[in-house]
Parts: C-alpha cells; sequence; structure tokens
C-alpha cells in the first residue's frame, strides 16, 4: 500500500520535554508556522511558555509528569493529523528538512539520521552509518529524534511500548517492520543535536549500553521485569 507524498498542514510533531528552556527556542524555530506541535511536558521551567510564544497558533501542551515512552504515546493520541513526527527537544531540523519531507512517498514510515554540527560529529556520524547499513538489513535502526509514522499506521502496530524506559523507538521501528509495513531510512532527512549532556557523560557508555538493549530487545532476550528499567540511562550527572 503506498501513500502520497507528506503535507506539512497534516504533520504533528510530538515531543516529550522535561526542562528544556535552554534548547526549545532552537528547536521551534527550526520549525514552519504551518506544522502543529504537541508537547507532552513535565518541566518546572519556562519550556512550555517558551514554546506556545514562539509556535503560538499551532501549538498545544498537555502537562503530564510521565516517561519518555508513554509521553510520545500521549502525544500521539492528542494528535489528529495523518502524520506523527516525533522528536526531541534537544534537536533542529536541517534548513531543506521540510522541503524533502514533502517529496517522500510510497512508505508508511520513515526516519532520519541524528547528526552534530560541533561536538561529537564523529559519533553521530558512525551511528548514521549504522543506521544505513542496518537498513540494507532491513533493520530500521530508528532515533526517536527523527522518527515520521502515519497515525493510523503507528495505532495498527500498538505504538510506543510504555513499559519501556529506553530504546523505545527502536522497538517500535522493528516491529512496524515486522508487521509488513513499509519503514524506510532516509539519509538526508536530517536533524542536529543540540545537546551532548549524555554524551558528556561518556561516549562509550552510552554507545555500550544501546548496543547491549538493542540486542536483547531485538531478539526478545530481555527478560520483562528489567524493560521498565534505563539501566540508569536517564541517572542524571553528579
Amino acid at each position: 500500500m503506498k501513500t502520497d507524498g507528506v503535507d506539512l498542514a497534516d504533520v504533528t510533531i510530538v515531543v516529550p520535554t522535561r526542562n528544556e528552556a535552554s534548547n526549545i527556542g532552537a528547536f521551534i524555530q527550526s520549525i514552519p508556522d504551518k506544522v502543529k506541535l504537541i508537547l507532552v511536558d513535565s518541566s518546572d521551567d519556562d519550556t512550555a511558555e517558551i514554546a506556545s510564544r514562539l509556535h503560538p497558533n499551532n501549538t498545544i501542551v498537555y502537562r503530564a509528569i510521565m516517561p519518555i515512552s508513554p509521553a510520545r504515546h500521549l502525544g500521539a493520541q492528542l494528535a489528529s493529523t495523518r502524520w506523527l513526527l516525533f522528536s526531541d527537544a534537544d534537536v533542529v531540523f536541517s534548513e531543506d528538512y521540510f522541503r524533502k519531507l514533502q517529496t517522500i512517498g510510497g512508505l508508511h514510515s520513515f526516519f532520519g539520521p541524528k547528526l552534530s554540527l560541533g561536538e561529537f560529529h564523529r559519533y553521530y556520524k558512525r551511528i548514521a552509518g549504522w543506521q544505513k547499513l542496518a537498513n540494507r538489513l532491513s533493520i530500521p535502526a530508528v532515533s526517536g529524534s527523527n522518527f515520521v509514522i502515519r497515525r493510523d499506521v503507528y495505532f495498527s502496530t500498538g505504538g510506543f511500548d510504555v513499559n519501556l524506559r529506553v530504546n523505545e523507538d527502536s522497538e517500535l521501528g522493528w516491529r512496524t517492520g515486522r508487521l509488513g509495513y513499509r519503514i524506510r531510512y532516509i539519509p538526508d532527512l536530517v536533524v542536529y543535536a543540540n545537546d551532548h549532556r549524555r554524551l558528556c557523560r561518556g561516549a562509550f557508555k552510552k554507545s555500550a549500553h544501546s548496543i547491549t538493549r538493542c540486542f536483547l530487545l531485538y531478539f526478545n532476550l530481555i527478560p520483562k521485569r528489567w524493560r521498565s528499567s534505563d539501566w540508569g540511562y536517564w541517572t542524571p550527572a553528579h
């Protein structure tokens, strides 16, 4: 089953936020006015107020304290457009992102890389290389910072596993492909990381965490009792 190109007026960006006041301005400024935005916000800073001021006509803020996976799922439930674009407040969209988005057809879901114009640019480039290789092997290595899916397809898959505290994006990508939907990696549909807090705590540690969990999730080897643990991923640095 094929789809038409993406109409920007029929796109909702879904973003879970928590204390992103230093990042949300740049994120908002990289979004066209006609694109709708839903923030599921658990902040105690000015994140929501900044977003509403900078993108006043097409922004919904839903305040709820919850982990990232159920926050993404709630945002999908609140949206009414044909397309959902899942992203994060600590990225910016490339200048031609939304122009390219309108040219993509024939897919139920697609995703692009997260790169960096500054720190850790080699790290992000390597991750993008792995995404490209995995795509050739028909393994969609989805990033939750840059993931587009038709809303009806999202709900037919069951959506994000709300019990997962991390790697919920990868798991949904695999499930979407296994259910027979057309999902592809689009290498020139780029977002840029604007905040590197977790990488500053150790790029090797972050990579080892992701590789181990993704391996166990992909082969369904992770015990159910471990799925709701983030293994320290979201623990603040001291």
